[in-house]
């Protein structure tokens, strides 16, 4: 594998993943993919169909789609989550082509693809705009695109805000969270149709789980711990934030959306 040229938000993420690689092996809360199949539930596998799952991380959304018959292309920035990703499909007796590429590149030829996905990724995408054109030229007409993510509630700026300064405290590689009307405009601008979005809450493991998965620096973990302690009212409702026998959580607005290439 080649080592694509990346900036400086994609090199952020490709160091933060390829150091952390080992916390999202098959006790991380992705390995549960009941979301994926719930989001592509009545989709066919084409005959040979073939499927990219951009950001591929432990691999375990490509597990899932190679279970039915996807034949799956795994890509990621880090080099070890790869290693981890063909590890996971080797236990369970299967091939994974692996690639090297930030997803706002995606070093396929057009109309490669009959189904794109990336799951609890991109908003660590340095440019999601360029992520989605990437998107719509590499499928098939007639292919899907299924997209599943953080975001923000519709029509709160107070909480997008504070979740956004959070996030970037506990990992400073993240990105930023998209809502949902403007993941829908992205993906709408290059001609995909989509069939359906919505926004469902997911409830987080404990923060210290976070901490540690990001290797959250201590300084950091103070402004966040800060931040939760002082979170408006309006924060603390929209993401539930509390405490269950001594540990922080909440509950993450996760966006799922599927889109499909008309022509």
């Amino acid at each position: 594998m080649g080592t694509p040229s990346l900036d400086p938000a994609q090199a952020a993420s490709a160091a933060q993943f390829d150091r952390q690689s080992d916390r999202y092996g098959k006790t991380h809360i992705l390995a549960d993919t009941s979301d994926v199949e719930a989001a592509l539930r009545g989709i066919a596998v084409p005959l040979s169909g073939a499927a990219l799952d951009v950001a591929t991380g432990g691999g375990h959304t490509a597990l899932c789609l190679a279970r039915p018959g996807w034949k799956v292309t795994a890509g990621d920035l880090a080099p070890r989550m790869l290693e981890n990703a063909q590890k996971l499909f080797a236990e369970a007796g299967l091939a994974l082509d692996t690639r090297l590429f930030p997803a706002e590149v995606l070093p396929f030829p057009p109309q490669s693809f009959d189904l794109v996905s990336v799951r609890v990724a991109a908003h660590h995408f340095s440019s999601p705009a360029k992520f989605i054109a990437e998107v719509a030229r590499v499928l098939r007409p007639g292919g899907h695109f299924l997209l599943i993510d953080g975001s923000v509630p519709d029509n709160d700026a107070e909480t997008e805000a504070w979740l956004h300064r959070v996030e970037k405290w506990r990992d400073p590689s993240h990105g930023r969270f998209l809502s949902r009307a403007a993941w829908e405009q992205l993906v709408q601008e290059t001609g995909l149709t989509v069939l359906r979005s919505e926004l469902q809450a997911f409830k987080q493991p404990d923060l210290q789980w976070y901490f540690e998965t990001a290797a959250t620096p201590t300084a950091n973990r103070e402004l966040v711990l800060d931040a939760i302690r002082t979170a408006p009212e309006r924060v603390r409702a929209a993401l539930q934030l509390g405490e269950e026998e001594g540990r922080i959580v909440w509950w993450w607005p996760r966006l799922s959306l599927l889109a499909r290439q008309l022509t």
